[in-house]
């Protein structure tokens, strides 16, 4: 029986993406299938970053298109291609950024800067080229969490600057430029001035995903990053706790109005782990992010524990990502981190540099 291309696209269609959870076909990741004979070649490109799991999906690719009958040698190739992805009408992608995502909440104190920090982390473990800005101008946290502080950023023309690196990662925050026993007594339009020159003025080189850290709120920093800042999406970050909650459904309808996708809502502190017996806990509550995203029709893209470890190792400058790179915490902020690139691959991609500058003058 001859193999024919039919055939590896039925088989394909079969197969399902354990990240975008869509078989290969409908996403049109399977390309260039091509057959001599009864050998089979394909390549196999994903629209997120997924370097621990390249292997794993080529075998499984492999192993799918070798219950073909008749079938010979099976190659193929798992590539990676991040895009940039559709902004806000009007603005478009910042200069040597492809995709900003901006990590937010409502009320403070619910763990969205070790969020952030992690998830970026997580991204560029899985291969992506990834940028940290720290937009929480009042109380700057970046630079303790990635082991940067007392650090600044160098400047080749006296007017942009050059990202710190920590961990792989590019970073920028307000923090690098200040004792971190000052504090910025600002007032609001001087607060979204800082931000903007701290996105637009950093020398962002090729980041795929530029993760923001934003402050807790819906103030004037939000509104500036809805009015002037490209953002791909937001993800809301919350605890189970009801009073959290409250203030998470507002941030989350805060993105809606002013046109910004909301992603998915990360459920931090979800359960408390003791770290002497391993008993489970539901300190804060249970269900509540789960819930949320009910009401809001939006994705529940994971939840993380309340783990000692996870506060002692972000203090200490080395988050769990690149702390315990192999503990329980890791695997979930990994797989979060993957569940949002998915996300971001399935908008609509940017155009604007497809089409150039019409200029209309009198002759």
């Amino acid at each position: 029986m001859a193999v024919t291309i039919e055939a590896v696209q039925a088989a394909l269609k079969e197969l399902i993406d354990p990240n975008t959870r869509k078989d290969y076909l409908s996403t049109r990741s399977a390309r260039n299938i091509r057959v001599e004979g009864a050998d089979v070649a394909l390549d196999i490109e994903l629209g997120y970053p997924a370097k621990s799991q390249i292997d794993e999906i080529r075998r499984a690719v492999i192993a799918k298109l070798r219950t073909i009958p008749g079938i010979g040698n099976v190659s193929a190739n798992v590539t990676v291609k991040i895009l940039a992805h559709t902004v806000q009408r009007g603005l478009k992608p910042l200069p040597g950024v492809k995709n900003i995502i901006a990590v937010a909440s409502g009320k403070g104190g619910v763990g969205k800067s070790t969020t952030a920090v992690n998830l970026a982390l997580a991204l560029a473990q899985e291969g992506a080229t990834v940028g940290l800005l720290d937009a929480d101008i009042y109380g700057p946290s970046q630079p303790q969490m990635l082991g940067l502080v007392g650090q600044r950023p160098d400047s080749q023309d006296g007017v942009s600057m050059d990202p710190l690196m920590a961990h792989g990662l590019q970073a920028m925050s307000i923090g690098f430029m200040i004792d971190i026993d000052s504090p910025m007594v600002w007032r609001g339009p001087m607060v979204t001035q800082a931000l903007e020159q701290l996105l637009k003025q950093t020398n962002w080189q090729d980041v795929d995903y530029l993760v923001v850290d934003m402050p807790p709120g819906t103030g004037d920093t939000q509104l500036t990053l809805a009015q002037k800042v490209p953002v791909t999406g937001a993800i809301i970050v919350t605890t189970p706790q009801d009073i959290a909650l409250i203030d998470a459904r507002k941030g989350l309808k805060m993105f809606e109005k002013v046109g910004i996708p909301i992603i998915g809502v990360v459920e931090n502190m979800s359960i408390h782990v003791c770290s002497n017996c391993g008993h489970e806990e539901h300190i804060f509550g249970e269900g509540g992010g789960k819930e949320m995203c009910q009401d809001y029709d939006t994705e529940f893209l994971g939840a993380l524990p309340l783990e000692l470890s996870i506060r002692e190792l972000t203090d200490s400058g080395k988050p769990t990502v690149v702390g315990a790179p192999d503990s329980r915490a890791a695997d979930i902020y990994r797989t979060i981190a993957r569940r949002i690139a998915v996300k971001v691959a399935e908008r609509a991609r940017d155009m604007s540099a497809k089409f150039p500058n019409i200029v209309v003058q009198n002759t």
